[in-house]
């Protein structure tokens, strides 16, 4: 019976040792993987979920290949079994070599690539073709956002050698689609004419080609649509509403229809006005006067926005940096009226701790230092900060400037103010040659520091050669001379000028002398300076000289000494010295010949300019230069070497320059004692680049002449012109391009439709 039991038992181990075989389950003694060509064993060993000495079956299998196919670095997986010994066998997907793009011209290559490379299509990556259709359908939605829905993007698939592809997106641009017409449906208070004058996208006109306004897309029509709400909503239509839009492509993608649906509403008037809340130091009369609406004017949110944003400027200055008011409307739509509560919770007051300066390792601390308007210790300023950070930003040495006013930690009423500074290049040594239609050939050469030594003291030295003559300078500015910002600087200098060579009578000018100047600002934006200087000229002859000119110097002599006082005031709000877009600059100067010189006389002048933003891509400005001299005790007149002189590219272009005007006997320009220049232009973006600081193209409408007295002007005389002009601050020096029209010459009148000087300097 025993023996019969064992034989049952031996049965059944049989059984069951048979089965655990047939399940293939065993113990992994080494791991083997095959087919790899450039991942490593290893990286596949990370990823796989069993190591060597674990138990495992073919059931199993599922899960260690799914592991592998998750990392996305294989097209296939295969397991095996060797006795004891697993077998991965892997192909590897292809790794991408090379990604070109063909045929983009709207969005760069480079920004192609910076995006694809985001996605994880990039160079030495692994390649899955279902990004790449990924890749295809957001190139294809940016290209839309542009308006341009004929765009096609097409990829193809190269393999190389090595298990790698060479991926090519051709792309195919078509045109941007183009607003045939704007429908505004629903409209009774505006007319069409004055709702569509009010959007940046419109009809093809004479500016679309600068402003591209007549493109479409569709973030600039969700623009639009805010656009008109803010309109009708600053008209008092509370309850205005764009019920739906619709737009609609031709088919061949070319032309695009636009229907705005809208409900007006009824405008609603204000009924009353409180203020309440808390107004810390400010006085509550000062912040209720900023309060410039009344009961019975029609609702604006525009004024509402104003006014909170004056109130917060009001508290700012007195330390309340983070000022809250809310404005709460209390609307009774029987009526069509609005009750209006201006809450104030003015916040702690908080005080400047430390002002910090980062990124300045030239120019010393101390230089950016003076130009502060915010006190440490004080109380914290909007007013201040933001007028401080102005200042550094028009220093000439400093490329860019950000200011941070991060709290004192453990603190909760201090703050530091954190300038970060951009330093440029601020000195240069230049050698060049130049031309100028007024100059000829120039030779040049220059050593200028804006930045001496980082003191923010300027130091430059000229050596100008011309076919026109010559120029030597040396010249020294301290704009802090005083710790209360008088600047003091100084001026030596020699020239020799052939006044044939631009334009003028035919005689020879050759001068030396020295100057030194004081500035006193008056406050933020004014200034007074005062330059006492002396100047010797000899005068030379030729045979080309006007007899007019050789009386005079046998009345008068060839030698001058003369001793100068010039003057001037000038306020200059524009936002940048150079390629301004809004503010002005108003110019007064005097220059006198005081007594005691060889000859006496004073010259009078105004020079202005404003700028006028329009659209973001349009500046408009407009500016005069008023000249007048004369002379006085022992001088008549003006002596003929201080006349002034107009045409050319700094006054009225398309006429040659210093050519207009009176003219001597022998019909050569004599220049006059009063010039009168006006232009006016508009600023245009540069076609087919980017915005840039140092480029700047405009259309111009330029007017002016001399005259010999101001008892000669005669508005008839007057020459006009139009046209348009570039200026280009390369690496080599400003290059200037006019081409003008001339309306209204007159026969003896020079003309030039094309100027253009390079390397000669701008003012």
């Amino acid at each position: 019976m025993k023996l019969y039991r064992r034989l049952i038992l031996s049965l059944v181990l049989s059984i069951v040792a048979v089965g655990a075989q047939a399940a293939g389950q065993f113990v992994v003694q080494d791991i083997q993987v095959e087919g790899l060509q450039r991942i490593s064993a290893g990286t596949v060993f990370n990823y796989l979920p069993v190591q060597t000495g674990a138990t495992i079956s073919e059931k199993d299998y599922p899960e260690i290949i799914r592991a592998l196919f998750k990392t996305g670095f294989f097209t296939d997986v295969t397991l095996d079994r060797r006795g004891n010994v697993l077998i991965v066998t892997v192909t590897e997907r292809p790794a991408i070599a090379e990604v070109r793009i063909d045929g983009n011209k709207d969005i760069s290559t480079d920004d192609l690539k910076k995006a694809l490379k985001e996605v994880g299509l990039v160079e030495g990556r692994v390649f899955d073709r279902s990004l790449l259709d990924k890749v295809e359908q957001e190139l294809l939605r940016q290209y839309y956002s542009r308006g341009r829905y004929a765009a096609q993007v097409k990829s193809q698939v190269q393999p190389l050698e090595r298990n790698r592809v060479a991926i090519t997106l051709d792309i195919s641009e078509g045109a941007v689609a183009s607003i045939s017409q704007i429908n505004i449906v629903g409209n009774k208070a505006f007319s069409d004419k004055e709702l569509l004058g009010l959007l940046q996208s419109s009809t093809p006109g004479w500016l679309s080609f600068f402003s591209k306004d007549d493109q479409y897309s569709k973030q600039k029509l969700g623009a639009d649509i805010e656009t008109l709400r803010s309109f009708y909503l600053d008209q008092g239509y509370l309850k205005f509403n764009v019920d739906s839009t619709q737009v609609s492509i031709t088919p061949d993608k070319k032309d695009v229809y636009i229907t705005i649906n809208i409900t007006e509403g009824e405008p609603y008037t204000i009924q009353d006005i409180q203020l309440t809340g808390d107004f810390g130091v400010v006085q509550e009369q000062e912040l209720q006067s900023l309060i410039v609406i009344k009961p019975g004017d029609t609702f604006s949110r525009a004024k509402m926005t104003e006014i909170t944003k004056k109130m917060g400027e009001r508290l700012g200055q007195e330390g309340y940096a983070f000022a809250n008011i809310n404005t709460v409307p209390q609307v009774d739509d029987e009526t069509k009226k609005v009750s209006l509560t201006f809450v104030v919770d003015p916040g702690k007051r908080v005080y400047v701790r430390r002002i910090n300066f980062q990124g300045n390792t030239k120019t010393e601390d101390q230089v950016l230092r003076r130009e502060m308007r915010q006190s440490e210790g004080a109380w914290f300023s909007t007013k201040d900060m933001n007028r401080s950070k102005t200042r550094l930003q028009r220093l000439e040495y400093l490329e860019s400037v950000n200011v941070e006013t991060p709290a004192v930690p453990g603190t909760n009423d201090q703050v530091d103010a954190n300038y970060t500074v951009v330093e440029r290049p601020s000195g240069s040594l230049m050698f060049g040659v130049g031309y100028g239609q007024e100059s000829g050939i120039m030779l040049n050469a220059s050593v200028t520091q804006n930045n001496f030594l980082g003191t923010g003291n300027q130091l430059g030295l000229v050596l100008n050669n011309s076919t026109s003559g010559q120029n030597y300078s040396l010249t020294y500015n301290n704009p802090y001379y005083t710790p209360d910002g008088i600047s003091r600087g100084f001026k030596v200098y020699y020239r020799e000028i052939d006044t044939a060579q631009v334009n003028a009578a035919d005689y020879y000018l050759n001068s030396y002398g020295a100057q030194v100047s004081y500035g006193f600002p008056l406050n933020e934006f004014d200034t007074l300076r005062l330059s006492p200087g002396y100047e010797h000229l000899w005068i030379g002859t030729n045979s080309g000289t006007p007899v007019e000119i050789l009386y005079d110097i046998q009345q008068n002599g060839d030698v001058y000494d003369e001793f100068k006082l010039d003057a001037s005031w000038a306020r200059d709000s524009r936002d940048r010295t150079l390629f301004a877009t809004s503010g002005s600059l108003n110019q007064v100067t005097a220059e006198l010949a005081i007594p005691g010189s060889d000859a006496q006389f004073y010259k009078l002048g105004y020079r202005g300019i404003a700028y006028f933003p329009l659209a973001s891509w349009l500046t408009w400005s407009v500016g005069g230069d008023i000249g007048y001299g004369d002379g006085y005790g022992n001088t008549n007149g003006l002596p003929f070497f201080e006349n002034f002189y107009a045409g050319g590219l700094r006054s009225v272009r398309g006429y040659k320059a210093n050519t207009l005007g009176p003219r001597y006997s022998n019909d050569e320009p004599s220049g006059g004692a009063f010039k009168t220049v006006a232009s006016t232009q508009f600023i245009l973006p540069v076609p087919f680049m980017e915005k840039s600081e140092n480029v700047r193209v405009a259309a111009f409408f330029d007017i002016g002449n001399v005259f010999a007295t101001t008892s000669d002007f005669d508005a008839n005389e007057l020459r006009y012109s139009v046209g348009v002009s570039g200026l280009w601050i390369s690496p080599l020096g400003p290059i200037v391009l006019s081409l003008a029209a001339p309306l209204n010459d007159q026969p003896g009148d020079e003309t030039e439709v094309f100027q253009f000087s390079f390397g000669v300097p701008f003012n």
